[in-house]
């Protein structure tokens, strides 16, 4: 079963046919949400807002752990997360849809892995490639199918927010090899790797990050929201074709 986690501007999956909605209790605490169940193009799909339904849970202080256990227990399979970014290089501009192939993680202090050395032990997994390239495909298949331009490909820097980033870490975060920055994309994406969930992430680029083009004075959020309400709108037609080749 597929399972979208809406970031900043996708509270709700307006094209989702709900069905119920679930709270699920977890060994790590409350989710963000109840998870929502429902069909979009007659396929099961289940919705959680990352931030809450009402945006209220910044990123830092998102519980992660038990967002990504609430779907695992749910029986999901295949996780795609949508979520704003900042675009670092040229050719990632307001409005543009990506699916990142790599991650850098800066955050710090949040609840990062299901194994802590208790009775659940060590464990050590891979995260050479932290996406699913094959649901990474999908999701560009599913752009294609939808007549959507998106990027393949991109670095991924997560920053700890909630504040938005100086131009000098935007720099480094260049120097470094990153494309896009955003503050969701860790730990979420290796929790999703310790279930042996597939996980990828279609990002939108909500504006440029600090420093670069027409943020070179700094960041409109004004601005941003337009550019999110207009973007998302894409997204949701790539999920309804994403929903027919892996939802239940």
């Amino acid at each position: 079963m597929l399972a979208i986690i809406g970031g900043t501007g996708l509270t709700q999956l307006s094209n989702l046919e709900v069905s119920r909605r679930q709270v699920v209790r977890t060994p790590w605490g409350e989710p963000s949400g109840a998870l929502t169940f429902g069909k979009v193009n007659d396929r099961q799909v289940v919705f959680l807002a990352r931030h809450g339904y009402g945006h209220t849970i910044p990123p830092h202080m998102v519980n992660y752990r038990a967002n990504i256990w609430a779907l695992h227990v749910e029986k999901v399979t295949h996780v795609v997360s949508v979520a704003s970014v900042g675009g670092i290089r040229a050719d990632l501009g307001p409005g543009v849809i990506a699916v990142p192939h790599q991650i850098i993680d800066y955050t710090s202090g949040r609840k990062h892995t299901f194994y802590e050395g208790d009775e659940r032990g060590v464990v050590h997994i891979d995260f050479t490639h932290p996406y699913c390239e094959q649901l990474r495909q999908s999701c560009l298949d599913a752009a294609r199918r939808a007549g959507q331009a998106i990027v393949d490909g991109g670095v991924y820097a997560t920053s700890q927010g909630p504040r938005l980033e100086t131009a000098a870490e935007i720099d480094r975060f260049e120097r470094d090899g990153a494309d896009m920055v955003g503050m969701t994309g860790m730990p979420e994406a290796a929790l999703a790797r310790e279930l042996d969930l597939r996980y990828a992430a279609i990002a939108v680029v909500a504006n440029h990050a600090a420093g670069r083009a027409g943020s070179r004075e700094g960041i409109r959020m004004e601005e941003i929201n337009a550019t999110l309400q207009i973007a998302l709108g894409k997204v949701r037609r790539i999920i309804e074709e994403l929903a027919d080749h892996h939802g239940g």
